[in-house]
């Protein structure tokens, strides 16, 4: 078949998709708290079966200045080029349940071919209903469950599951012009904006990702393997609350955190769990500071990117 925006390129899988499929799409880019879309791209490389249905073109999309692929020097030559991959592939979940996924990189150029060109592929594998998560950083305390908000045309996870609605302009990505697109058409949509604490953002969060696969699978119903990163997860909380047992002034900053995010989802008149009533931000940025030794060595190489990742 023709496509609009000629972006991609269908490998020979692409005959064998079922139609009427879940489609999961995690793109690392502009915002991506706590690591949550990056770490479910590497995680679902080796956590469930996956293989390439069309393939984006970098040349196209990719700006390689501002994120360099990574080639490997061996003492006196050159021996691999890992350049980023943005591709659709067909996946499986725990119980061997088919759905489409697009991870990778967002794309620096062409959005709205891009997106017309999503929407060509969700039109022609006839897919059910569509599902992307991204994470933001809020003034919320790690030690509480994350919280989403929800947008989209799915009302019943909006209801079940957004505990922040805010009335706000942000910055966009790619996938938010994807839901809105969706939306204007009538299509099945939703998306999970992962509430992540602040002072979490610049490293690799473990509850994020899980946070990440825990809502897709609320919005699809695929049974997605976390046992791996909840061990991780847990890992990294323990080694993180005993950073703050053992100063004072975190433990207030996280405990003002704390009440601010208790009281706010007891029902009060607050309008945000990130503010107090006179609508001032809880200045909780010095727990940051107070952590950043214990978080750089969860850092990547060069500006903090993870080894491996597509940033």
């Amino acid at each position: 078949m023709s496509f609009p925006g000629e972006l991609f390129e269908l490998t020979a899988l692409a005959a064998d998709v079922p139609d009427g499929l879940d489609l999961v799409v995690a793109l690392t880019g502009f915002s991506d708290a706590g690591g949550a879309a990056g770490q479910f791209n590497d995680y679902s490389r080796g956590a469930f079966e996956s293989e390439p249905v069309a393939v984006f073109d970098n040349d196209l999309l990719l700006d390689y200045r501002a994120r360099r692929p990574i080639i490997y020097f061996d003492q006196d030559h050159l021996t691999e080029y890992s350049p980023p991959k943005l591709q659709l592939s067909l996946a499986y979940d725990d119980l061997r349940h088919p759905f489409l996924l697009l991870t990778g990189y967002e794309p620096d150029f062409l959005w709205e071919r891009f997106v017309r060109d999503v929407i060509g592929l969700i039109d022609h594998f006839r897919v059910a209903r569509t599902t992307w998560v991204h994470a933001i950083p809020m003034p919320v305390p790690h030690t509480r469950p994350i919280g989403v908000t929800v947008s989209g045309t799915r009302e019943e996870l909006i209801e079940s599951m957004s505990v922040w609605r805010p009335h706000t302009q942000v910055p966009s990505n790619v996938l938010h012009l994807l839901e809105y697109r969706l939306t204007e058409r009538g299509a099945g949509v939703a998306g999970f904006a992962l509430l992540i604490p602040h002072y979490l953002a610049d490293t690799e969060f473990p509850t994020a990702a899980i946070a990440a696969i825990d809502s897709i699978s609320a919005a699809t119903g695929l049974i997605l393997p976390t046992d791996e990163l909840r061990e991780e997860g847990r890992e990294f909380v323990s080694r993180i609350d005993e950073q703050v047992g053992g100063n004072e002034e975190l433990k207030r900053l996280v405990g003002t955190l704390e009440e601010r995010y208790d009281t706010y989802m007891e029902g009060s008149a607050l309008k945000s769990p990130l503010m107090d009533s006179d609508g001032t931000l809880p200045s909780a940025d010095d727990i940051a500071a107070e952590l950043e030794k214990f978080l750089a060595g969860r850092k990547g190489p060069d500006d903090g990117r993870r080894p491996g990742s597509d940033e």
